[in-house]
């Protein structure tokens, strides 16, 4: 159940463009409105793990789950790389000054194909090998939902607490950094009990 966690934060918590925008939103003193954004991601999240927990588990027998898990694996440790990779590039941060809301973070997630990129592996061969069916299955996708919520949330923090900090490009790439060894840590998980 740990491996559920660290890749869910991996790839929750890695800067991508809803935690970037949650950013922004602190950064330009938006924090009560655009916290609602941010339970729009965590709500998109919820109703896409459920949706994916429930129909998945009918949908993909276990003998091809070591496959998937292969192909997890492999395509785990390419986004590490891709994040270790961009750690190293130059990258300056812009400010904009865009509204956020429920609804757009709710659109937003639901169509971002980053959230599936995540679901996926854990429906599909986390939970089963933890042995998360049923009712569990709502709990882990209300709690995996909340973490959701919590990384723009976190970000959007971030962006209104330590503007300087936040914006620094250095700090992100060492964020990257650790976000690429983590995956890398699951990527490795996937494949060490087949």
């Amino acid at each position: 159940m740990l491996e559920i966690l660290i890749f869910a934060f991996g790839i929750m918590y890695s800067p991508g463009p809803m935690n970037m925008l949650a950013l922004f939103a602190g950064v330009n003193n938006q924090g009560k409105q655009a916290l609602l954004f941010c339970v729009g991601v965590g709500f998109a999240m919820l109703i896409l793990f459920l949706l994916v927990g429930y129909l998945g588990s009918n949908i993909i027998p276990p003998h091809y789950q070591a496959g998937i898990a292969i192909l997890g694996a492999l395509y785990i440790s390419y986004l590490g790389f891709k994040i270790m990779k961009s750690s190293f590039a130059n990258q300056y941060l812009q400010t904009n000054n865009t509204q956020l809301f429920f609804k757009t973070g709710f659109v937003l997630q639901i169509c971002n194909p980053k959230a599936l990129v995540a679901i996926i592996p854990i429906v599909s061969i986390q939970f089963p090998r933890a042995a998360i069916e049923g009712n569990q299955i709502a709990v882990w996708s209300f709690i995996l939902g909340m973490m959701a919520c919590g990384a723009p949330s976190l970000y959007l923090l971030a962006g209104h607490k330590l503007k300087n900090f936040a914006l620094n490009p250095r700090v992100m790439a060492w964020i990257n950094r650790v976000m690429a060894l983590l995956l890398w840590f699951v990527a490795y998980q996937f494949v060490a009990v087949l």
